[in-house]
């Protein structure tokens, strides 16, 4: 049996999305928004090739095994259950969550208000705001270990993140850079526009369509938690797997809100579709 979009009938951004909401995400949860992979791995390039297989990211490896040395280091970590982490784990943050949300989204209302709620009242230090596209790459992919975070859907259809179009006062990063709006690839050619575009076909181009469904298994299928898991150097800390922690049987309230309050400020594992 050949589903529609085996057929290529649906788009690989509404399969995406279809799967999010199965996997119950929605755009009315920050702690639960819809996850989008990196699908790029050309932020430096005048022109984009996507005929090129080295364009692209490799979707079958979580973003902190994109880089051997970083996925050596993780490796490192889950064996040796370092003492100050109380769980078995490759990362202790995740690749979705309200911060992640807000701070990516912080330019448009209403997620300027939630960034500076969750930030305690104002901006984040300017260094650590989402400024360049390039630069959150790197980060993600391979210099932050405490950086696994992936996309949401606007990065695919949403110019208007891109801009500072409201004028905020994000500071003024050490090396004396203003924040204003997100610096993007040269390929964009500094038109927000041309980089969603470039960026859904990107989505859409014939090497994602075939290596898609990997990283489908590392988010909401076999690979996400587990012994494939493991294998794929694809595991989190116990907290992030809401659904597999029966918060009823918790009779501590302490131990109980301290979960919580873990899940909504730092990610939750989608529900396995």
């Amino acid at each position: 049996v050949s589903f529609p979009w085996q057929k290529r009938e649906i788009s690989n951004f509404d399969y995406l999305m279809y799967l999010n909401t199965l996997a119950g995400r929605s755009y009315n949860d920050y702690m639960q928004y819809p996850v989008f992979p990196w699908v790029l791995a050309d932020y430096h390039s005048k022109t984009l090739n996507l005929t090129n297989p080295h364009t692209f990211r490799d979707l079958s490896k979580p973003m902190g095994a994109q880089t051997i040395e970083r996925k050596q280091k993780f490796i490192q970590r889950y064996s040796e259950v370092e003492k100050n982490l109380s769980a078995k784990c490759h990362y202790c943050t995740h690749y979705s969550s309200a911060i992640i949300v807000a701070s990516y989204l912080v330019r448009m209302e209403p997620f300027t208000q939630t960034f500076c709620s969750l930030q305690g009242g104002s901006f984040d230090v300017a260094d650590r705001m989402f400024h360049s596209v390039k630069s959150t790459w790197e980060s993600a992919s391979r210099d932050n270990m405490s950086d696994v975070r992936e996309l949401t859907p606007e990065f695919f259809y949403l110019p208007d993140f891109l801009t500072n179009a409201n004028h905020f006062e994000l500071g003024c990063m050490q090396d004396g850079t203003v924040l204003g709006d997100v610096q993007l690839p040269p390929w964009a050619d500094e038109d927000p526009h041309k980089f969603i575009l470039l960026h859904r076909q990107a989505l859409e181009s014939d090497y994602v369509s075939a290596h898609l469904h990997r990283w489908i298994d590392l988010i909401f299928g076999h690979k996400q938690h587990g012994s494939a898991a493991v294998e794929a150097v694809n595991t989190y800390h116990p907290y992030f797997y809401g659904d597999k922690m029966d918060l009823n049987n918790i009779k501590d309230p302490l131990i109980k809100s301290t979960i919580l309050g873990f899940i909504s400020n730092f990610g939750q594992i989608p529900k396995q579709v």
